[in-house]
């Protein structure tokens, strides 16, 4: 019997090699080796060897037994900046303030000297400038990109990688905020979307950003006319977007162009950009802090600042890359064999409802998208391109009457109809006026009403699910 120090009491039985003994430390024994473990973690091995002698010389060997904890997750970078960035432009602010306090602090003597300080080394400063250019120009070099589909050569600060892990987090917090909203796997709603992505995913196999991704469908019962897909494929789709469509082809479009911005990765192409404007403007925010006098000046230098930035370059990129989701979503819409005429209609659908609801209309250089009109104009350009490719892609031919055709002439009757009801409505004030009785104007319908729409919530229609499309 072997008796272990008193802080690692272990009672011991010799056993063959196939026994196992438990006590209060575990025991493991064999032929040649004995090991010890007590409660407080310190493991002791003796092994013995018989050489040719009959002495057998025992070797201890004492040994520490570490515990790790589980995997921590580290926070995705972009998130990371996103915490950051409002303390990037504290920091920038309370530098230049700094910076304009000490020199108006400083005696003319000094100041002076300062000047000639700063003169005389002009050419270090030309230096270091010129080397800091450099670096930032390899830095920008080195992180340019191929955009998938496209081949458009774009700035990746970001990785793909670190906006799935933000999209993780991203669903977490959707799937939170929707819990009580989500539409049930079982309602036809979510299986019409469900049977559209799956088609979107299946036709566009070739394209390795989608086939490897899981696609993920859920269906939020709101009115807000909005769809929109999460890097990792978790799709987000609104029951008012729903009734804004008129048939499946209309849905996949929409779905498509959603998907396209996500297996681009506009988000980290966008976040990248955004990322060194930001970084840039620091410099800029820094000296108009400094140069200004006071603390007002300073701030409207900010805020034209800010307004800048935003105009020449945050907005202006976001209109770029919804021109470019528009044309590849067009793209997937087509392999998926969806009637890809059926595009710009939606948006003119959507044009004539944003009318309806007094929506003002804005400059397009102000907005984030581009205008209807323009996304109509462009869609109609690539309509032929997506023909030809829809052929291709071995798609059943699609009826002669062109959706937009027949949506002109539906909209022109409606206007027509509008008109002669408002024509005889006046003939009858005008008779009453003339009879010597006035009456008050009756208002004449609308055009059209959101319940009354050409076509609108028409995607959950018997013919809403043609074999066209579903059999692919």
């Amino acid at each position: 019997m072997i008796r272990c120090c008193a802080s690692a009491r272990t009672d011991l039985m010799r056993t063959n090699s196939s026994s196992s003994l438990k006590s209060r430390g575990s025991v493991t024994a064999a032929a040649s080796s004995l090991c010890l473990r007590s409660r407080s973690g310190l493991n002791t091995c003796i092994t013995a060897f018989r050489p040719p002698a009959e002495r057998v010389p025992l070797i201890i060997q004492p040994t520490r037994e570490f515990h790790t904890s589980g995997r921590l997750r580290a926070l995705p970078a972009p998130l990371i900046w996103m915490v950051l960035k409002p303390l990037q432009k504290l920091i920038a602010i309370i530098l230049g303030r700094s910076i304009r306090k000490w020199w108006l602090a400083l005696p003319p003597n000094k100041k002076q000297l300062f000047r000639e300080w700063t003169w005389r080394r002009r050419w270090h400063f030309v230096g270091a400038g010129a080397g800091l250019l450099f670096f930032v120009s390899l830095f920008l070099l080195t992180h340019l990109d191929e955009s998938p589909v496209t081949g458009r050569t774009r700035l990746l600060v970001f990785s793909r990688e670190n906006f799935m892990e933000l999209a993780q987090v991203t669903a977490e917090a959707y799937m939170e905020e929707f819990k009580d909203s989500l539409i049930a796997p079982s309602d036809p709603r979510h299986q019409v979307v469900e049977q559209a992505v799956r088609i979107l995913a299946e036709r566009n196999q070739d394209i390795a950003e989608i086939s490897s991704v899981p696609w993920t469908v859920h269906v939020v019962d709101g009115p807000t006319i909005n769809a929109f897909v999460l890097p990792n494929g978790n799709v987000f789709i609104f029951t008012g977007m729903l009734e804004a469509v008129a048939d499946i082809h209309q849905l996949v479009f929409i779905l498509g162009h959603e998907m396209a911005h996500a297996l681009i990765g506009h988000a980290a192409e966008q976040a990248s950009l955004s990322h060194v404007v930001e970084l840039l403007s620091l410099i800029l925010l820094t000296a108009i802090w400094a140069i200004c006098p006071r603390d007002s000046l300073a701030v409207l230098g900010q805020w034209i600042q800010g307004k800048l930035v935003q105009f020449l370059f945050d907005r202006p990129f976001s209109r770029k890359l919804e021109a470019e989701a528009d044309q590849v979503g067009l793209q997937l819409a087509a392999k998926a064999c969806a009637d890809v005429r059926a595009g710009p209609v939606f948006w003119q659908q959507m044009e004539i409802y944003d009318q309806l609801r007094g929506e003002p209309t804005i400059p397009e250089w102000l907005s984030t998208h581009p205008s209807h009109q323009n996304r109509v104009r462009q869609l109609d350009r690539l309509v032929p391109e997506a023909l030809e490719l829809r052929a291709s892609c071995d798609c059943p031919a699609l009826p002669k009457a062109d959706p937009r055709v027949i949506f002109h002439q539906a909209v022109k009757l409606l206007l027509d109809n509008a008109k002669k009801q408002e024509n005889i409505a006046q003939e009858k004030k005008n008779e009453k006026e003339r009879a010597g009785v006035i009456l008050p104007f009756p208002q004449s319908p609308p055009v059209l009403t959101q319940g009354s729409q050409p076509q609108r919530g028409g995607v959950l229609a018997t013919s809403a699910l043609p074999q066209t499309l579903l059999s692919k």
